[in-house]
């Protein structure tokens, strides 16, 4: 498991906003690895797990978009049926709860990847290693 960084923009809940952050990290040279974004009436966040959290702080500084910068856990697991359900009984045994969590895995891989943030981020470290 590795710790990663997550951003979480503010965003208006209009046409082009989540495409405005695509941009300005794509010209910034930031691969996105995961996004999850989610609106309500007139405003709304999106979730990035980045390549390179530190030209991606930059880029997001230099636009002028608002967001926050937490530190996430990254966790691979195998991909098929139940893996996921085990990974996070781990954590709901020790108690943890999760304030945010999205995964991804490509058709036919052989391995998911979940990036999850905690309320209490060392034991959640701990939990699934």
């Amino acid at each position: 498991m590795a710790k990663t960084k997550q951003f979480i923009v503010t965003v208006e809940n209009r046409p082009g906003a989540v495409a405005e952050i695509a941009r300005t990290l794509g010209n910034a040279k930031v691969n996105i690895l995961a996004l999850l974004g989610t609106a309500q009436e007139t405003s709304g966040t999106v979730q990035l797990v980045v390549d390179d959290a530190r030209r991606a702080k930059k880029a997001l500084d230099e636009s002028g978009l608002a967001y926050q910068e937490t530190t996430a856990e990254e966790y691979e697991i195998p991909n098929k049926p139940g893996a996921l359900a085990q990974c996070l009984d781990k954590l709901t045994a020790r108690g943890i709860n999760l304030t945010s969590i999205c995964a991804t895995a490509p058709k036919g891989g052989k391995k998911a990847v979940i990036v999850y943030t905690a309320d209490a981020e060392g034991k959640a470290a701990s939990a699934t290693a």
